[in-house]
């Protein structure tokens, strides 16, 4: 055992605890709790290297990552499928997958920040500075001022550079990318300075005007980025500009999500379920007296909304609709406390610009108009969140959708949240709309359009996410196809696609809401089709099972065989 002197630096002894500390084997068991400990062991060391390596694009936290998830390839692969039981097999192929993706995101993360670099050569000094901070190195504050001080010249003069008559424009993603990550370094800079101004004397006589300097600096550099080269105006709502992966970033992606398509592929698949879409609208066009003029009756559903301040019962009426709906046919199980727990909220004017439609769970979201919006934004969102969407909307969100799905996620098969996917979340809630439209829940042309105009909104998700990401769509031609092909308002158009493509959601998700839809679809037909579950045992299983790739979901249901270099290979 190694004993410390009086005299060993703590940090020292540390690291060699560090060393001695070996993560746990994986072990066979005849039950699963020997991987489920695993999954629950991988998420919970991933959270804390998460918080311990907190700067954004550091080397170092690339490094410690990369060695992080080759221990666990490593400690993957030297496990025994055939030891384990099916609920364990599962499970190791899923966080293998896992690994591998993850592993995969650190290359790509790398890629765009050496794209950002020649706009940022600083950056990578003012990260060393925190991570020196995190490792507890004592600081030298006149070295410090010295760094500060040349940080401060080195941004000006990439400024000056970038400003400088016949100067190469940098791609406006790039730049504005950029614009981001220095928002996010600067703040954690901030924190830096922050750890021992007033605290330490001799930091703070020597750090304090450098600092200013510095920061004064990447303030200015990071306004000329947003206005000047990305073109974003002050006070005016911003350019959605968006980050493509390209095609070997879907590739990856695609690969993790168990989709063993091309892109290609799947397009061609969104325009048939277009086409279905498209015949069924002008049915129901019929059906209200609007002949083949499909975009008429849209604009009068548009139109059969509440008057402000009744929405809130409307969506009580119609998730209590859903609920007794799915209850009295025996399609599956819904707990008394998932009924009595769900809560609704409304949703202020500044959510609506980036979610203008409901957004559900525990609590369901409520976009309607308030009294300080703009009269064109007020008719817009009324017109956006009318009776005949909404109804198509409130079961997505509460009960058999989300909320239900949250509901039993924390209650069964809770550790494979880790696992979760659009094609899982969405595609369950988005299933259920094609199966409640199969069994009648559409009663009247007017409800009919209602969950139609949502079926052609998820087949124009595949379409403009994927075509953005492959560089043949552009967000503005995405906004325009969405108000000239499904008929949304514009302003609800540019939400969605600014949605999209801000970063909040990953490049899959859109695309996950219709074909994570089709596969649990598919799988209906090859189980409860065929006789093998009723509806009630196939979907209470999907749900006791946790989320996961709809892939993994089939193979386990199907109870089909899981090698250890499982590949995925159903063509849904």
């Amino acid at each position: 055992m190694f004993f410390a002197s009086r005299c060993t630096p703590w940090w020292a002894v540390a690291g060699l605890l560090a060393l001695l500390w070996l993560p746990h084997p994986i072990t066979a068991q005849s039950d699963e709790s020997g991987m489920r400990s695993s999954v629950e062991r991988f998420t919970s060391d991933r959270a804390v290297l998460r918080r311990r390596y907190d700067a954004p694009y550091s080397l170092e936290r690339r490094q410690r990552f990369r060695r992080f998830f080759e221990e666990w390839q490593g400690r993957l692969r030297d496990l025994d499928q055939t030891s384990l039981n099916r609920g364990a097999q599962i499970d190791r192929i899923l966080l293998a997958n896992q690994v591998i993706y993850e592993r995969s995101l650190l290359n790509r993360e790398e890629r765009v920040w050496e794209e950002m670099l020649p706009l940022a050569p600083f950056a990578p000094r003012l990260l060393e500075l925190h991570e020196a901070r995190r490792r507890l190195e004592p600081v030298d504050p006149r070295g410090a001022a010295l760094a500060m001080d040349s940080v401060a010249r080195l941004v000006e003069k990439t400024q000056r550079e970038l400003s400088a008559e016949g100067a190469i424009a940098p791609s406006k993603i790039v730049a504005w990318r950029t614009a981001e990550t220095l928002k996010d370094i600067r703040g954690t800079l901030q924190r830096w300075n922050r750890f021992s101004t007033g605290y330490d004397p001799l930091f703070s006589w020597w750090v304090r005007d450098p600092y200013a300097k510095v920061d004064k600096a990447l303030d200015a550099y990071v306004k000329y980025l947003r206005e000047k080269v990305v073109g974003i105006r002050e006070g005016e709502d911003e350019p959605i500009i968006g980050d493509p992966i390209g095609v070997d970033g879907l590739a990856a992606d695609l690969a993790h999500e168990m989709i063993p398509y091309t892109p290609a592929e799947l397009l061609e698949i969104a325009e048939r379920e277009f086409a279905w879409t498209d015949a069924e609208m002008l049915k129901a066009s019929r059906e209200m007296g609007y002949g083949d003029d499909w975009r008429a009756a849209l604009e009068a559903v548009k139109n059969m909304h509440v008057e402000p301040g009744h929405q809130p019962e409307m969506i009580l009426e119609q998730a209590l609709e859903a609920t007794e709906f799915v209850e009295s046919r025996g399609l599956l199980t819904v707990p008394p406390l998932a009924k009595e727990i769900w809560r609704m909220e409304m949703m202020s004017p500044e959510a609506q610009k980036v979610s203008p439609f409901f957004l559900g769970g525990e609590v369901i979201q409520v976009s309607f108009p308030t009294d300080s919006m703009s009269h064109e934004d007020k008719l817009m969102s009324m017109r956006g969140n009318n009776r005949y969407f909404s109804r198509a909307t409130v079961h997505h969100e509460l009960i058999p959708g989300h909320h239900l799905q949250g509901f039993m996620n924390e209650r069964y098969s809770s550790h494979r949240r880790l696992f979760r996917t659009p094609f899982w979340t969405e595609g369950w809630a988005l299933y259920w709309e094609m199966l409640l439209w199969d069994l009648g829940f559409p009663r009247t042309p007017e409800e009919k359009i209602g969950m139609l105009f949502w079926r052609s909104h998820r087949a124009a998700r595949i379409i403009f996410s994927l075509r953005f990401h492959l560089g043949t769509m552009t967000p503005q031609e995405a906004v325009d196809f969405l108000v000239d092909r499904v008929g949304h308002e514009r302003a609800n158009a540019e939400a969605e696609v600014r949605r999209s493509f801000n970063g909040s959601y990953p490049p899959l998700y859109q695309a996950g809401y219709m074909l994570g839809g089709l596969q649990f679809r598919a799988l209906r037909q090859a189980l409860v089709g065929s006789g093998q579950m009723t509806d009630r045992e196939f979907h209470d299983a999907i749900l006791q099972g946790g989320p996961m790739p709809v892939e993994m979901v089939r193979a386990r249901l199907l109870n089909l065989p899981l090698p250890a270099d499982y590949r995925a290979s159903w063509r849904f």
